[in-house]
């Protein structure tokens, strides 16, 4: 790889991190000011940079339409389609697929339910990865040392009375989680909208992904919900197995 395709790239990671100076950009290259300004015009003027109004650059949206068209065709939305169209005419509720790309949890594809409210949700979306459902199935089930990378990077920020805000209360969740197979968001995001989520297995075992049911609970209520966790349980299972999981 190229000097300046190596520079570009770690451009584009560190905008995508948070926004970012000239000069931090220059000092996480290790070069000068104007080599880093000259590659921030190129990817600027590519789309995948952006210079805001205050001189900091972050991300383009050249680089966020790549990224959604990758969503797009990711196979693992084939191989789910036909188990949560299923689920989705069965239960009647919104369901999301969620996977895990580059420590945040994104939404690759959504099914809506037959209710007049609608999930602000849509796909590409980033879920909070302590305050949902599939958040919290995903890091419940990833490596312990990727799972603890990701943790002492997380804000626990408080969104509703019921978002867990402790750290030691977060993993303790995150145990139970992985122990009994699913995880819960008891409108810990948004206090009138609750979920139930379960992990989907790949071939080598691991869960980077997730399926949840997601309902408001004026009209649905959470112990309700929980009813359709055996529903929930044989999808995530059949997918998994559709995805290469030899697992029961």
């Amino acid at each position: 790889m190229s000097q300046t395709v190596e520079r570009a790239i770690s451009i584009v990671r560190r905008v995508a991190r948070g926004p970012a100076t000239l000069s931090e950009v220059a000092a996480e290259l290790d070069v000068h000011r104007s080599t880093a300004l000259r590659l921030l015009q190129t990817l600027t003027d590519a789309g995948f940079a952006r210079r805001m109004p205050d001189g900091r650059y972050t991300v383009g949206t050249g680089l966020i339409s790549i990224a959604y068209e990758a969503l797009e065709s990711m196979d693992l939305r084939d191989v789910a389609r036909p188990h949560l169209t299923r689920l989705n005419q069965r239960c009647g509720q919104t369901i999301h697929l969620a996977s895990f790309v580059d420590d945040d949890v994104v939404y690759i594809d959504k099914y809506e339910g037959r209710a007049s409210v609608r999930m602000y949700s849509r796909v590409g979306n980033t879920a909070k990865l302590h305050a949902s459902g599939v958040g919290k199935v995903i890091l419940a089930n990833l490596d312990p040392a990727l799972r603890d990378t990701v943790i002492s990077r997380l804000t626990l920020t408080r969104y509703t009375a019921n978002t867990i805000t402790s750290e030691a209360r977060f993993r303790a969740e995150l145990d139970t989680i992985r122990e009994r197979g699913y995880g819960y968001d008891e409108g810990e995001f948004e206090d009138f909208v609750v979920c139930i989520a379960a992990p989907i297995r790949s071939g080598d075992g691991t869960a980077h992904s997730a399926v949840s049911i997601s309902v408001a609970k004026m009209l649905v209520p959470f112990e309700e919900l929980k009813q359709l966790i055996p529903d929930l349980l044989e999808t995530a299972r059949a997918v998994s197995h559709d995805y290469g999981w030899g697992g029961e």
